[in-house]
C-alpha cells in the first residue's frame, strides 16, 4: 500500500543520514517526509511542492503526526529553489522526474543546494499503487480524504494532458547527468523503476 511504499524508501533513506536536513521535492501530502521524520528524529525535512493545495494537506499531516516541529512544507518549483548554496545533506524526489520539462534544470538545482559530500536520490516513477489486490486499492482509496479523493480523481483523469509520459533509459539518465556538475552517481533500474543516486 502506500504507507508501505514511503516506509521502504524512508527505511533506505535513513539508512544512509541519521541527522541533517532533507528537502523532499514534489512532496505532494508530505508523506514520504513523515516517514523520515518518525524514523529519524534528527532529521529535519523541508518538502516543497507546486500545488498548494498539497503543501496545505502535507502540512495538516504532519500537525497530525505530530512532527510539525520537524517538517516544514511550501509552495515551491523545483527549476527555481529559493535555498541557498550548501543549504542541505541531501535531496530526495520520488514520482516527479518523468513530468518535469527540464529536468537537467531541477538536477543542477539539487547540486547547488547541496552540501560537500551531500547526495541526491531520485526515485521515479513512485509506482504506489501497482502491484496491489483490488481490495488493497479499495482500502487505500478509502483512507484517502475527500479532498485527496478528489486530487487522485483529477490526476488519474488528466494525467495524460498535463503530465510529461517519458520515462527514461539508463543511456538518457547518464546524458542528462553528464549535463550537471555531478560527476558521481549510480543508477539503478531503468524506464518505469528507474532510481538515480548522485553525489557530489
Amino acid at each position: 500500500m502506500i504507507d508501505s511504499y514511503y516506509s521502504q524508501v524512508a527505511e533506505e533513506i535513513v539508512s544512509k543520514l541519521k541527522s541533517g536536513k532533507i528537502l523532499d521535492l514534489g512532496t505532494g501530502p508530505g508523506y514520504l517526509p513523515i516517514e523520515i521524520v518518525k524514523r529519524a528524529p534528527s532529521i529535519k525535512v523541508n518538502g516543497i511542492d507546486l500545488t498548494p493545495k498539497f503543501v496545505e494537506i502535507a502540512r495538516a499531516n504532519a500537525v497530525k503526526a505530530g512532527l510539525a516541529d520537524k517538517l516544514h512544507f511550501e509552495v515551491g518549483n523545483a527549476a527555481k529553489l529559493r535555498f541557498e548554496d550548501y543549504s542541505y545533506d541531501m535531496v530526495v524526489s520520488t514520482g516527479m522526474l518523468h513530468s518535469l520539462k527540464d529536468p537537467v534544470k531541477v538536477i543542477k538545482e539539487c547540486y547547488r543546494v547541496l552540501k560537500p559530500g551531500g547526495e541526491t536520490w531520485i526515485y521515479d516513477p513512485a509506482k504506489v499503487v501497482s502491484g496491489l489486490s483490488e481490495i488493497e486499492v479499495r482500502k487505500w482509496k478509502a483512507s484517502l480524504t475527500p479532498w485527496e479523493r478528489f486530487l487522485y480523481k483529477v490526476f488519474i483523469l488528466f494525467q495524460p494532458i498535463t503530465c510529461i509520459e517519458h520515462y527514461y533509459t539508463r543511456e538518457e539518465a547518464t546524458k542528462m547527468i553528464s549535463l550537471t556538475e555531478f560527476k558521481d552517481y549510480l543508477i539503478e533500474g531503468e524506464g518505469e523503476e528507474i532510481k538515480i543516486k548522485l553525489k557530489k
